[in-house]
């Protein structure tokens, strides 16, 4: 079932992984604004999901400062963890969105508030985010080219995890990992999962 996904360490592990990987490449890129040197300066995030007491460092969001004194602009890298400001984990929103959008057997609204302790006014922002605002966005534009036109841009992220799921032969991890670094990296980035290390690398 995806949502024992996320009791399960390993997940947090392998995210946490693959946003070092993230955050590695942008610092080696430089300063966006001036390309001067970036330095570490992650912040707590206390994302809200299902796991307690889960390791603080899984917790803090990569964050780069430039060195500059002209500049000291802060960047974001890509994360898998963090959806921009929102205050559950990524993979949280992803599951439960693909749960609503499960075509077999759809969850309802009330069964979402009660499975994942989210509020109705919460679970109505998700679901007219997905449905009118990410489609139009530059970034699912960019993401759409490289996916079967098979999977509707009204059934997004649900569809997505659900063809992950397929490739993957229903390992569950997998697929909801991959789906997260496509619509996170924009394809831009692959992983090769061996036990629980990840190998990550330049699409």
């Amino acid at each position: 079932m995806l949502p024992e996904l996320l009791q399960k360490i390993e997940l947090y592990h392998l995210l946490f992984l693959i946003d070092c990987h993230f955050s590695e490449t942008a610092k080696k890129e430089g300063c966006l604004f001036c390309k001067g040197v970036l330095h570490q300066a992650d912040y707590r995030r206390k994302p809200r999901g299902p796991f307690k007491n889960l390791p603080e460092e899984y917790q803090k969001r990569h964050s780069l400062c430039c060195s500059c004194e002209n500049c000291r602009k802060r960047s974001l890298p890509a994360s898998c963890r963090f959806m921009g400001r929102k205050v559950y984990f990524w993979p949280v929103i992803l599951i439960v969105m693909a749960l609503r959008q499960n075509r077999e057997e759809s969850y309802s609204t009330g069964q979402l508030m009660r499975l994942f302790n989210i509020s109705r006014s919460t679970l109505k922002r998700w679901y007219q985010f997905f449905k009118e605002c990410f489609p139009q966005q530059p970034q699912w534009q960019r993401i759409r080219g490289l996916i079967p036109t098979n999977i509707s841009n009204h059934e997004i992220p649900g569809s997505l995890l659900h063809f992950y799921q397929d490739h993957f032969n229903d390992d569950r991890l997998s697929a909801l990992i991959q789906c997260l670094i496509v619509l996170t990296s924009e394809g831009n980035f692959s992983v090769k999962i061996d036990g629980f290390n990840v190998h990550a690398k330049d699409g």
